[in-house]
């Protein structure tokens, strides 16, 4: 049977949800294996991101008791992306797709069957998509979809409400493999493989346990970090606000000959104030906008790893 399923998981300090993680995806898998979809040697791996807690040593343990467990333990953390990369480029190895979501089961884990009957039908990348956001509060829906808008408004395309919850088959990681950017936005960069593709529905649940790893401050970094690492719109938009600058300045020029031949040859405090704190502010913005971009180069020609694996939990590797 050709239909091996890995599901990664990339983990930061998640031992509150590892244990009802790990019991809600191993039953899960079976029900798969018992229906003939997927391959009996299929497996959840967790990928730990440098936590400061028990996690790792709660993947061990789930290991030595089962081996659909696996666990890769990277060096020191790297980040979320860095993390799910880590898996995905191991899991590629072994299965025949590969399907990634978080640790605190606020995704729902039964829209996996649905991903998998779309792999058997040929399709390549299933995003796993919220239905709604009608659990949410006020602010976090308006924040989350102003999200997906700005992202979408400055060039990084992404699907709308989706986050990494998804199918992916080797063919499609094998393309994922080829990007070697060190900036890493996967919702922006999956999308961009191409081959067929299909989305599933599901409804987001409230988290297991433990705290959300991302706030609204990390959020909008997340958001700075896919828009800079996919389009260069924000620089177009330097160069736009340029030449309007530039436009505004000549129609200024225009009306102080106009006034100065009219007799009122006083410039007013307020006006020059306004003009010089604008355009300041417009300077600052400029050189940080352009700045970002540069440290981005500065971090590409160094071309460091993006993860370093310190173990890998694997019986495959060990027969």
């Amino acid at each position: 049977m050709e239909n091996k399923l890995y599901v990664v998981i990339p983990c930061y300090n998640e031992e509150e949800v590892l244990p009802e993680t790990s019991k809600r995806l191993k039953i899960k898998l079976e029900e798969l294996m018992e229906k003939g979809k997927i391959d009996r040697n299929s497996k959840i791996v967790f990928v730990n991101d440098g936590s400061k807690d028990r996690t790792w040593e709660i993947v061990e343990k789930l290991h030595e008791e089962d081996h659909i467990f696996s666990g890769i333990n990277l060096s020191r953390n790297r980040g979320h992306q860095n993390a799910l990369l880590a898996g995905l480029m191991t899991a590629k190895n072994y299965a025949d797709m590969v399907v990634s979501m978080d640790a605190d089961l606020q995704d729902d884990i039964n829209a996996v069957d649905e991903m998998v009957e779309k792999y058997l039908k040929g399709i390549d990348i299933v995003y796993g998509v919220r239905s709604s956001r009608a659990k949410d509060t006020f602010f976090k829906k308006a924040t989350a979809e102003g999200f997906y808008k700005l992202m979408n408004g400055m060039g990084a395309n992404t699907v709308f409400n989706h986050a990494d919850y998804r199918l992916m088959s080797r063919r499609a990681l094998e393309g994922l493999a080829q990007f070697g950017e060190v900036n890493l936005f996967l919702r922006g960069i999956v999308p961009m493989i191409g081959y067929r593709t299909d989305v599933v529905y599901y409804e987001r649940g409230e988290r297991f346990a433990g705290e959300s790893k991302y706030p609204l401050g990390k959020m909008l970094s997340f958001a700075v970090e896919g828009i800079t690492s996919l389009s260069t719109k924000p620089i177009r938009m330097i160069t736009g606000l340029g030449f309007f600058v530039f436009l505004v300045s000549l129609i200024i020029l225009v009306y102080s000959f106009v006034r100065h031949f009219m007799g009122a040859t006083i410039v007013g405090w307020t006006t020059l104030m306004v003009s010089v704190w604008a355009i300041g502010g417009l300077i600052l913005l400029s050189l940080g906008v352009v700045g970002e971009y540069i440290g981005k180069i500065y971090l590409e020609t160094k071309a460091r790893p993006r993860f370093l694996i310190d173990e890998f939990l694997n019986e495959e590797d060990e027969e």
